[in-house]
């Protein structure tokens, strides 16, 4: 039996659906997905198998023009996923269409030489006719091996893709067991899913400024116990996440536990803590701490 197995990273910029077009392929919640851009920050390596093929997705941060050190290092390292795949999929907002941030993106990953297919997500949004000319100018940019026509919300166009992915990846042996989603530790998957509800349920400036990093993870007879600090740069983004009398905390707290015992199997009792951290974006320490190498180490 030929098995064949390899690495197919998903590239664009921020809110082009990357996240949720990894929980769709893989079928399960691997990615943490909000409406609002830039919610990945390190790179989720998702595990599928289709047929005789495993497939690992790559799942990159959103490519943008870094401001911070936690940016730089978030960019960097949707190109390092670029780099060391066998194959790039490079995602495109069908309903953003070629902005410039696309058109740079585009032109960078054709100059790597990489194999790369085109894939238009959010088509349901798009008149049809809008479809190929977008198509068109895209091919001027890079050589795609393939174009692909996806709404990553509702399945559309996700079995096409799915039969290439497994046919594009390289004849070897699985590097992970065939029952695997994810290759993210726990305490990793614990601290994106309270940064999740931190998007989910805060003002816009609140979520980037923030950072959750598992203190404690212990396995015990009743259930999970986890630990969890919530780094913020200022002191009103702390009070905006307690809230009143700790209510937005609670419920942060809440809705975390709730979706953790869900992906973890198990009862999670769930502790947070928010501590005023001014800088921490510029601390190796607190990007190491996201699953971020620092690329000015």
């Amino acid at each position: 039996m030929t098995t064949r197995c390899g690495f197919i990273a998903i590239i664009g910029a921020p809110n082009a659906g990357k996240s949720t077009l990894l929980n769709r392929l893989t079928g399960a919640k691997v990615s943490i997905v909000t409406p609002k851009a830039q919610t990945t920050r390190a790179r989720v390596l998702g595990i599928l198998m289709q047929g005789q093929s495993q497939i690992l997705l790559v799942d990159t941060p959103g490519i943008f023009a870094p401001k911070r050190r936690l940016d730089r290092a978030m960019v960097a390292a949707a190109w390092t996923g670029a780099d060391e795949a066998d194959l790039a999929l490079l995602l495109i907002d069908a309903n953003s269409g070629l902005t410039a941030s696309v058109k740079d993106i585009a032109t960078r990953l054709a100059a790597t030489g990489r194999k790369m297919a085109l894939v238009l997500n959010k088509v349901d949004l798009v008149p049809r006719h809008f479809l190929l000319p977008l198509t068109e100018q895209l091919a001027k940019l890079a050589n795609f091996e393939k174009v692909f026509m996806i709404s990553a919300a509702t399945g559309d166009g996700i079995p096409e893709l799915l039969d290439y992915c497994a046919a594009a990846v390289p004849e070897g042996p699985y590097l992970y067991p065939e029952e695997n989603l994810t290759d993210l530790p726990d305490r990793l998957l614990a601290a994106e899913i309270v940064r999740e509800q931190i998007f989910l349920q805060t003002r816009d400036e609140v979520p980037y400024g923030a950072t959750v990093e598992t203190e404690s993870f212990k396995v015990q007879k009743n259930g999970v116990r986890i630990e969890a600090i919530i780094y913020v740069a200022r002191a009103n983004h702390k009070a905006i996440l307690i809230g009143a009398g700790g209510a937005r905390i609670k419920d942060i707290g809440a809705r975390a536990r709730k979706e953790l015992a869900a992906l973890l199997d198990s009862p999670v009792h769930l502790f947070l803590h928010v501590k005023e951290r001014p800088g921490w974006d510029e601390e190796a320490a607190r990007i190491r701490a996201t699953g971020l190498n620092d690329p000015s180490v």
